[in-house]
């Protein structure tokens, strides 16, 4: 084994999966690479809208895309376990 690891990356999702929660990974201008997860708000004229779950809007142009996938939603918040005090 050459010890490389090629990942293969595949954009799994289209304008239908709006509404939908997705993990987009994203090409930067820099060359860098970018992850954006969150909920996709709209899909058009080439442009992506992610609603993060802080709320900000991310923009995505459509070219700079080079995997996304829908998943699952977001677990609900955890609850702190009681003291006892």
């Amino acid at each position: 084994m050459s010890g490389h690891f090629a990942a293969r990356l595949v954009v799994s999702i289209t304008p239908a999966d709006v509404g939908q929660r997705i993990s987009l990974r994203r090409r930067l201008p820099t060359g860098e690479y970018s992850d954006v997860v969150g909920v996709l708000e709209s899909w058009s004229d080439g442009r992506l809208l992610i609603r993060r779950r802080t709320g900000e809007l991310a923009e995505v142009a459509e070219p700079s895309m080079v995997a996304a996938k829908v998943v699952p939603p977001q677990p609900p918040p955890r609850r702190r376990p009681r003291t006892g005090d």
